[in-house]
């Protein structure tokens, strides 16, 4: 039986992206260590009427650890249907994006835009509750502006409306991903309620997730854009937090190996046509802060052939170990 809270693999998470977080990703961060995995944002609306998109990205039956899948909309009928959609798709739990900054999921009268209006994020929590044995989670933030901050009063609504855990992030809808996460707050929310609460914003590394938990005694953490291109990270915190285990160094090899692997995987998922686009991404973020990475990237960008784009990312990789090979001499 897991020692995690709500029965986990692991108290640190790997934060949704949209268009990051898909099964290749998760299927590779998994591979290097503990962490709970959750899914790309989906839409209500479109799993709903089983748009194919949508409905393969809820689809994590074949994941063989326990997947967190998010979903975000405005409608309480809509999300009680695609709650039980997630469930036959094999959702571990649910979690309900409230958070959200993007304009044109705030114009729906979703994600974030939810914290101006409390009375219908309840009704959408009971809904999906009620709809589902799974556990059902909700991602918000501090506030839509410094001017409204509600996180306190707004993690109470989940509390009361049955979510199971929460997790919030220390910006305001306004900040987007700016300025410095504000951890006095998740500190506030944690006070306030008896659910686990989970600290999302400017995790790291290892040693800033363990000030997280103890600046702010929560229960579980939230890593989202600093694994980009270190699928290592999420398993790093995982072992330093709970077994005090610290960080070894990731050998440039590993890092080359790790990107090939996720290619891959992103190949098996797309094909080879969608991957090499979705690679270029990736690329950039494996390469940060090695030697000529800006070269690099822009050869990589040019590449329209498969075949030469691993040939590039072998050549790029090799030449820097050899490099930093001579360094060490």
């Amino acid at each position: 039986m897991s020692r995690f809270f709500n029965g986990f693999d692991s108290n640190v998470f790997l934060a949704p992206m949209a268009g990051i977080t898909d099964k290749p990703m998760r299927r590779l961060v998994s591979s290097m260590g503990p962490g709970t995995m959750v899914s790309e944002m989906v839409a209500i609306n479109a799993i709903s009427r089983k748009n194919p998109k949508s409905y393969r990205i809820a689809d994590v039956r074949d994941e063989p650890y326990k997947v967190v899948v998010q979903l975000v909309g405005g409608d309480e009928k809509l999300f009680a249907d695609s709650v039980r959609l997630a469930e036959e798709l094999g959702a571990y739990s649910v979690d309900i994006n409230m958070g959200c900054p993007v304009k044109k999921i705030v114009n729906n009268h979703s994600g974030s835009w939810l914290m101006k209006d409390i009375l219908q994020a309840s009704k959408i929590i009971e809904s999906a509750v009620k709809a589902t044995p799974l556990k059902v989670s909700v991602k918000f933030r501090k506030g839509w502006d410094n001017s409204s901050v509600n996180a306190v009063d707004f993690a109470k609504m989940c509390e009361d409306s049955g979510a199971a855990y929460i997790t919030v992030h220390g910006r305001t809808r306004s900040d987007f991903y700016s300025g410095i996460a504000d951890w006095d707050i998740i500190a506030a929310v944690k006070q306030a309620v008896k659910i686990p609460v989970i600290g999302n914003g400017d995790i790291t590394d290892p040693e800033n997730a363990a000030k997280m938990l103890r600046h702010a005694g929560v229960d579980g953490i939230m890593v989202g854009r600093a694994a980009l291109g270190n699928p290592w990270l999420v398993s790093q915190i995982h072992e330093y937090v709970n077994e005090g285990k610290k960080p070894r160094k990731i050998s440039i090899s590993e890092i080359k190996n790790a990107l090939l692997t996720h290619i891959k995987e992103l190949t098996d998922y797309y094909g080879e046509k969608m991957a090499l686009p979705l690679s270029r991404k990736h690329v950039c973020w494996y390469s940060k802060n090695l030697y000529d990475a800006k070269l690099f990237r822009e050869t990589y960008m040019k590449i329209n052939n498969f075949a030469d784009a691993i040939s590039e990312i072998n050549r790029y990789f090799d030449s820097c170990e050899q490099r930093e090979q001579g360094e060490g001499k």
